[in-house]
């Protein structure tokens, strides 16, 4: 058997990304070079077996660390304080190699740990939240670890019934270690909540009550009913696996999961009472400087709030213009653009009906809209995922709190192909005119593209395979939707159009909500009075995601300033090129180094820049 550390460190001195056409120069050719490839490669490996669920994510989770996939990351005080620590000895061995030299995928890499050590660091006095430097949700920080959106009894059902796998009889008794764990983790969620809360930081009510909503919706059936059994059951039965496993799964579930789930039910009703309805972090212990860590680990930028929130409202005029322009020539002249685009979004020309039927009928839609964008990608790209992609409901049970739209990566190794989840809670909130552009940015050109070619590229560390920058991700994400405008998907259709353009008005809007209820203090109400105004979007979504942006502080922001950002870098490296410019290997070369902070995505596109004028 092949060590896999020996094996990753080989690669990372070694390999030049030649068949790519990338990186002219070995990565070991640069002094230090050898060094830091090994540095990123520990680190990598540190990161993907102090995280179980991660492991599993990548299909990493088997040969020598099967063991992984019988565990979960621990998520209490201990477990900060431990992710504090080792980044603080991470960040002393970074800073004693000298990266100044380093080039091709060696800087790439250096930077992305670099960027991540020292950012983490400037977080690490907080003493509240969540604290990491990489996990499977891509949020380093986070100020509350049970909301709606965070927390085990959020995510981990999901992830049980979609990411681990059940093949073999091991499996099978890996998910039921898991599930006793989870109890385990739950209750040092607990403890950490209890802790916080005594520092004064306690989630709005609001977001407590959407939170006992979901929690008491997982609590609802009985343990030999509940989706935490039946998802081992059914799929141990289809694979002719003998054994109770329903039996063992409903005991767990009824015996240690639902107690533990019984105690943060009892913690979060607790809480509510002393909670306030005070929206944004400001309120929080150190909330400003939280704010500013959580910007710039978002946006991977040095962007002051007040900058944000003018960015916002400069480039929400500019698509309001754009959008006025087409409303106006389908014949909707009267009233502001949100007030027409909100006119639009209940045409009954547009709504599918709020049914089993219309909620099936969707899902086949959005696949033939992936068919139809993956016979236009090879004129703009050289390299194209092998991994399939595939569009599934947000489980009912986490739709309320859910985000509308989410990407999951596939597996490593192949054997789980990448999905795109949309929430189908009310299918009044996706007017038809508004799923391509969803489309192309949870699937192709957008997650699903960026995220497999990464996980796809031998030549890359592990770490570019397991951290997600969110400037980068999702700028990505939502320059894919500007892309399949140039592309001509909405040549005769004004309405798509207005679809493409009213989610870039509802990004660049979210620059402006997110700083209002973090640094400009803001209520729940005048954030989401903003948005529905603004953009036209179904009041029930957009309080999802005003309420989203309380929990995630800065995560808005990473789409807008990344999309801002990749157009910048393409545009100025179009006019220094001239014929010379090439769209195929100008996205071939921003995503064959994996996500990245946005310094150094300039950094690699300057590079391409000069290899091409050479």
């Amino acid at each position: 058997m092949i060590d896999r550390r020996r094996l990753l460190q080989t690669v990372f001195a070694t390999s030049a990304l030649a068949p790519l056409g990338v990186f002219s120069a070995p990565l070991a050719a640069t002094p230090g070079a050898g060094e830091a490839a090994a540095l990123v490669a520990d680190i990598g490996e540190a990161a993907v077996d102090g995280n179980p669920q991660l492991a599993t994510n990548l299909g990493l989770d088997s040969g020598a660390r099967a063991g992984l996939k019988a565990r979960l990351a621990p998520r209490g005080i201990e477990a900060r304080n431990a992710a504090i620590t080792r980044n603080s000895e991470w960040l002393t061995k970074i800073r004693a190699i000298d990266g100044s030299g380093l080039s091709g995928q060696d800087g790439v890499s250096f930077g992305v740990v670099k960027f991540q050590a020292e950012t983490l660091d400037e977080a690490r006095g907080f003493g509240y939240g969540d604290f990491g430097f990489v996990d499977a949700a891509a949020f380093p920080i986070q100020p509350y670890t049970l909301s709606q959106l965070t927390g085990t009894y959020q995510f981990l059902p999901d992830f049980l019934a979609t990411q681990h796998t059940i093949e073999t009889t091991a499996d099978a008794e890996a998910y039921l270690s898991r599930l006793s764990a989870m109890a385990k983790v739950m209750d040092e969620e607990t403890e950490s909540v209890q802790a916080d809360a005594g520092k004064g930081v306690i989630p709005p009510d609001f977001v407590i009550r959407k939170t006992l909503v979901q929690m008491r919706s997982l609590r609802t059936p009985a343990a030999a009913e509940a989706g935490l059994t039946t998802s081992l059951a059914q799929r141990a039965a289809a694979k002719g696996l003998a054994g109770d496993w329903s039996g063992r799964a409903a005991r767990i579930v009824g015996g240690e999961v639902y107690p533990a789930l019984d105690r943060q039910i009892a913690l979060m009703e607790d809480l509510l009472p002393k909670a306030a309805s005070t929206a944004g972090i400001w309120d929080l212990p150190d909330g400003a400087a939280y704010y500013a860590t959580a910007l710039k680990l978002m946006t991977t930028t040095d962007l002051d709030p007040d900058t944000i929130h003018a960015m916002g409202l400069e480039q929400s005029r500019a698509i309001l213009e754009r959008m006025d322009g087409i409303l106006k020539a389908q014949g909707m002249v009267e009233g502001t653009v949100g007030a027409r685009m909100a006119a639009l979004g209940k045409d009954p020309r547009f709504l599918y009906p709020n049914t089993e039927a219309g909620k099936a009928q969707i899902l086949t839609d959005l696949n033939a809209q992936i068919v139809d964008m993956q016979a236009r990608l090879p004129a703009y790209f050289g390299r194209l995922p092998k991994a399939g992609v595939e569009v599934r409901r947000v489980p009912p049970a986490i739709e309320a709190g859910a985000p509308g739209g989410y990407a999951v990566s596939p597996s490593l190794d192949g054997s789980r192909p990448g999905a795109y989840y949309i929430n189908l809670r009310d299918t009044a909130e996706w007017p038809k005119w508004s799923l391509p552009t969803l489309t192309y940015h949870e699937a192709i050109p957008g997650h699903h593209l960026q995220g497999t070619l990464a996980i796809e590229n031998q030549a890359l560390p592990l770490i570019s395979k397991a951290l997600f920058f969110s400037a980068y991700g999702e700028g990505w994400a939502l320059y894919s939707e500007q892309l399949a405008d140039e592309m001509g998907v909405y040549a005769n259709d004004p309405f798509g159009e207005l679809g493409y353009l009213q989610s870039l008005l509802f990004r660049a809007s979210r620059l402006v909500a997110d700083t209002g209820l973090h640094h400009k203090r803001w209520s729940r109400e005048q954030a989401i009075r903003y948005m529905v105004d603004t953009g036209g979007d179904e009041e029930s979504s957009i309080a999802s995601e005003v309420e989203r942006y309380c929990v995630w502080p800065g995560q808005a922001c990473s789409y807008k300033i990344g999309h801002t950002e990749w157009v910048r870098l393409r545009e100025d490296a179009r006019a220094q090129l001239g014929d010379r410019f090439d769209i195929r290997g100008f996205h071939d070369v921003t995503l064959a180094a994996g996500g990245m902070p946005i310094a150094v995505l300039q950094t690699v596109v300057a590079d391409w820049v000069a290899s091409r004028r050479g």
